[in-house]
């Protein structure tokens, strides 16, 4: 028979794995009490830390139908939930991961589908969601002002074609002598 607290800790794993974005697996042996806290605000509200058991793991997995991450939990083990964007929680971890060699990356998990360690490091490279709506702005404003100028060229080309007509019209009839 199952404790209650083994089984509430799976269900709320479980939870999480259903409710999050993404996850990340670490390791995390050799670090300190301070360098975890650390780690959770460099997470900020992105992602929550957890450290848990590799039974309760596998089974909150199997129930939440998360597959392909059995092989990373071996050895102390830690998840980053990610509740918002993936870019900014890979982000945090690789930064940390970099100061501290005690924190590894092991893998993890998103749409679907387990991610390997290089995948994670490739997702921490891309630029964050704000960053790219701001290019794509930037880059639809330059298209829209290209068409302005476009569509208004036609416009000034023909008022300026006016211009040097009437001008030349003027010149041939102060040209031309005068009849008596």
């Amino acid at each position: 028979m199952a404790k209650p607290d083994k089984v509430a800790a799976v269900a709320e794993i479980a939870d999480r794995f259903r409710s999050s974005s993404a996850t990340v697996v670490t390791e995390y042996t050799g670090l300190t009490v301070t360098q975890l806290s650390q780690l959770r605000r460099a997470l900020g509200t992105s992602a929550k830390y957890r450290v848990a058991k590799n039974t309760l793991v596998k089974r909150a997995a199997e129930d939440a139908g998360v597959e392909g991450l059995e092989a990373l939990f071996v050895g102390p083990t830690a998840i980053a939930f990610v509740e918002g964007e993936p870019v900014d929680a890979a982000k945090a971890l690789r930064d940390f991961a970099k100061d501290n060699n005690a924190l590894v990356i092991k893998g993890g998990y998103m749409d679907g589908r387990s991610l390997t360690v290089d995948e994670i490091n490739q997702l921490a490279d891309l630029d964050s969601r704000e960053v790219l709506l701001a290019k794509a702005a930037g880059a639809f404003k330059a298209k829209l002002s290209q068409a302005a100028a476009l569509f208004q060229a036609p416009a000034s080309q023909v008022a300026r074609l006016a211009a040097a007509l009437q001008e030349k019209q003027q010149q041939e009839s102060g040209d031309a002598p005068a009849e008596s």
